[in-house]
């Protein structure tokens, strides 16, 4: 097929406006943004200088919609959009249920759709050199990963309708980036621990251990309970060194102590995008990296490194990671065999009641 060069975002929040700068500095068109409401997405296309659609009227002849709806409406849009005939970038986490995640990874696979699940920090060049000196360490012996930030102020994060809370928000990351770093390692088990608040239904802190089939034990972290400067760190060791990375304020990856260079990827020749934190943040995380890969994915009809499937084994570990936690931290065999109609926020609720 001819190489995609068109976006439409459906969904106007901040997620949808990150991946709509991301693809500006991607190189992309931008065409149109729809929201559930026509105020939002009223105000976001004004500050995107695009026409507001309705959902109805997506993907608008665009070669690829992003999808940043909430969670529980993830498989239905993405289904949709695969439907008229677009690529998807789908925001993680990839649905509320595993029984969504199974109804999209089927459609992907029989109806010859292209869904990229968007985990950026595969793409951030920064995390890519982690993994190579991860590789170049060998066998792991420890791994930990944390995603520690303060509690979002906007959106329905902190509602059951969206599936679940820190860890289902933030340790989607921080399981993806585990299980990229223990690769080959096979996961064969996950016990987790949930702290909530009396405020909400939904978990602010969680600590996750993912234990594989090497004896690795990788330790996972994401919190509401930090800030207000985010704190995401990576660290590995094995017999014959020990590799961080710390992705704020400014990624720096160390081996044995020692900083290690990366190549930083190219800012857009915009003269806004060298002077902007924010900008450049989005090639630092991997936003305009994950696009850009796609689109190479699109045009050779390629299935994506981080597709459906990917997006569904994350969330089958932390759906067992709330499983765990609502038995108070026994451990769940994975892959888990345990209810696909429940979210997390139910699984750990319902267990615990």
């Amino acid at each position: 097929m001819a190489t995609p060069t068109t976006v439409a975002l459906y969904g106007a929040g901040i997620a949808g406006a990150v991946h709509g700068a991301a693809a500006r500095l991607a190189g992309l068109e931008l065409t149109c943004v729809a929201s559930r409401t026509r105020l939002r997405s009223h105000q976001r296309s004004g500050e995107l200088r695009v026409p507001a659609m309705d959902y109805d009227d997506l993907p608008a002849g665009a070669d690829i919609a992003v999808v940043s709806t909430p969670p529980a409406c993830h498989a239905d849009d993405a289904m949709r959009m695969l439907a008229l005939g677009a690529g998807v970038v789908l925001e993680k986490p990839l649905c509320t249920t595993l029984a969504d995640a199974d109804a999209l990874v089927d459609m992907v696979e029989t109806g010859g759709g292209r869904l990229l699940y968007a985990e950026n920090l595969a793409y951030s060049p920064a995390v890519q050199a982690f993994l190579t000196v991860t590789r170049e360490l060998g066998s792991l012996t420890t791994l930990e990963v944390r995603c520690l930030q303060s509690q979002p102020t906007w959106g329905g994060y902190v509602t059951r309708e969206w599936g679940g809370g820190a860890l289902f928000d933030l340790g989607s990351h921080a399981v993806a980036v585990a299980l990229l770093a223990a690769a080959p390692a096979r996961l064969v088990g996950v016990s987790a621990r949930l702290q909530g608040s009396a405020l909400h239904p939904t978990d602010e802190h969680a600590e996750v251990a993912l234990r594989f089939d090497t004896g690795l034990v990788a330790h996972v972290t994401s919190s509401w309970r930090f800030g207000p400067q985010p704190l995401w760190d990576l660290q590995a060791s094995s017999a014959t060194g020990v590799a961080r990375l710390d992705l704020f304020p400014q990624p720096r990856l160390e081996r044995n102590g020692d900083e290690v260079r990366f190549a930083s990827p190219s800012p857009s020749s915009s003269s806004s995008s060298s002077s902007s934190p924010a900008l450049a943040e989005l090639h630092d995380l991997g936003y305009v990296a994950q696009l850009r890969a796609f689109v190479s994915d699109l045009g050779a009809r390629r299935e994506p490194v981080m597709g459906a499937w990917f997006g569904r084994i994350v969330l089958d570990i932390i759906c067992a990671a709330y499983a765990s936690a609502g038995s108070g931290g026994t451990e769940q065999s994975v892959p888990w065999n345990g209810p696909r109609d429940l979210t997390p926020i139910e699984l750990w609720r319902s267990i615990r009641a």
